[in-house]
């Protein structure tokens, strides 16, 4: 009878092993080195199966390589420790006073965070609240965010009833208009995400909708997953009872980041890249899909220049690069560029130095999306280049055929000066004894 047992026992591993190893996910993805991207999941009870479940989200994970997750329903603790010792790339938050399930996933290399809390803690607030949402004030390649990590109360009959203090779409309603009470108070100036297992729909009519007073204020509110809210069912976060329930929540700061080409919201559905579907994911993984933000940002970058001839550059992808709209100070019909001669302009490329004449001194503010990598195009002799969004140190250029002649990098400041970094939005000289290619990379 043991060895029965023994052999059920040896079958089941196998065929477990035999479900991840095909469930490898390579086709999975979110995340991008250029955007930053994060994640509401609510993960149901975690472990829901086990060490199955374990490995499963950590795989998951590990293909969709977005930089912050905002976890709901961690059971256990010691196998969610046991996760992210395998993520190794990222680290996990989840203490509190009153622990409810609430982590936090974050990846290291590129999040660097300022403090995470708890708010609305005190008696006054467990029946909004039953679970107390998790600050985290972090910063991400110089851009600081405050996201609020949410989960809210279940259930209820679709009315909301506020002469009843404990009906289930009171309680939301409570709760959300206090998150945005708490927003308005000590955020009205930051990039702030709400997001999580919010429990309820946002396309409910007014009397019922308890988002209504978020909904009411859109020169300072979007829901950024409304499209999904208001489509097809088949891109829900909750199909088992198909609804919309997972949502993710901005503050007027991004708006205009969500608008680029490369930002992006939707319904991550990893059931479908499941052997087994929807099944195998339920039973493995959650009743729940999780719900990506991806934002590529705006940036803005001050270049200072002289009275006179300078060598200028454009550290940033612009909607126009018309010299005269990005340096509008400029003197017009002054911007050359050079390829063995001097060539006039009119628009500037990234990678390209370009001397550029003004009347006076100033500093202009230019307005883009980062450049955190560009490979440039030399030739033999003398070039004119610029640098990337960020400080590049001579250094730290890559040259793998080492065509740069050492010494030869100069930059103009009233006369030419050898320089040790690339600052962005300025132009520099630099010899090549061959023609080839080197990479700037923000590393």
């Amino acid at each position: 009878m043991i060895k029965i047992f023994d052999n059920l026992v040896f079958s089941t591993v196998l065929i477990l092993t035999a479900i991840l190893s095909a469930q490898d996910f390579e086709d999975l993805y979110f995340g991008t080195d250029s955007t930053f991207e994060i994640l509401t999941w609510n993960i149901e009870w975690f472990p829901k199966n086990g060490q199955t479940t374990v490995d499963y989200v950590t795989a998951i994970i590990q293909a969709l390589d977005v930089d912050v997750l905002a976890i709901q329903e961690v059971d256990d603790t010691d196998m969610f420790d046991q996760m992210l010792d395998n993520l190794t790339d990222y680290e996990g938050y989840y203490e509190s006073a009153w622990f409810a399930g609430l982590a936090y996933i974050y990846k290291t290399e590129v999040v660097e965070i300022n403090e995470i809390y708890e708010i609305y803690t005190t008696s006054p607030y467990w029946s909004p609240f039953p679970r107390s949402p998790m600050v985290m004030d972090m910063n991400f390649m110089g851009q600081n965010f405050i996201i609020i990590n949410n989960h809210f109360k279940c259930c209820g009959d679709g009315y909301l009833d506020l002469d009843d203090s404990g009906d289930e779409e009171t309680r939301r309603y409570i709760a959300s208009n206090l998150l945005k009470e708490y927003i308005d108070t000590h955020f009205s100036n930051n990039n702030v995400i709400v997001l999580g297992d919010l429990n309820d729909i946002l396309t409910d009519n007014p009397e019922n909708n308890v988002f209504q007073m978020i909904l009411d204020d859109p020169e300072n509110y979007l829901f950024a997953d409304m499209e999904i809210a208001e489509g097809p069912s088949s891109g829900w976060s909750y199909p088992t009872w198909p609804s919309h329930l997972d949502h993710i929540l901005i503050t007027n700061e991004l708006f205009d980041e969500l608008g680029n080409n490369n930002s992006d919201v939707q319904t991550i559905k990893i059931d479908e890249y499941c052997d087994g579907g929807w099944y195998e994911y339920d039973q493995n993984v959650s009743d729940h899909r999780p719900v990506g933000l991806k934002v590529e940002f705006n940036a803005m970058t001050a270049v200072e220049y002289t009275e006179g001839w300078n060598l200028v550059g454009l550290p940033l992808i612009v909607g126009d690069s018309n010299y005269q709209i990005q340096f509008p100070e400029s003197v017009e019909g002054t911007l050359y560029s050079f390829n063995g001669s001097y060539d006039p302009e009119e628009t500037l490329i990234q990678g390209n130095g370009y001397w550029l004449r003004f009347n006076n001194a100033g500093t202009t503010t230019i307005t883009g999306i980062p450049v955190t990598e560009l490979s440039l195009s030399l030739s033999a002799g003398w070039n004119l280049i610029s640098g990337i969004s960020t400080p590049l140190e001579i250094g730290a250029i890559i040259d793998p055929d080492n065509i740069i002649i050492n010494g030869t990098i100069y930059g103009f400041d009233s006369g030419y000066v050898e320089v040790d970094e690339l600052i962005p939005g300025e132009g520099y000289w630099v010899r090549a004894n061959n023609s080839g290619n080197v990479i700037l990379l923000h590393d």
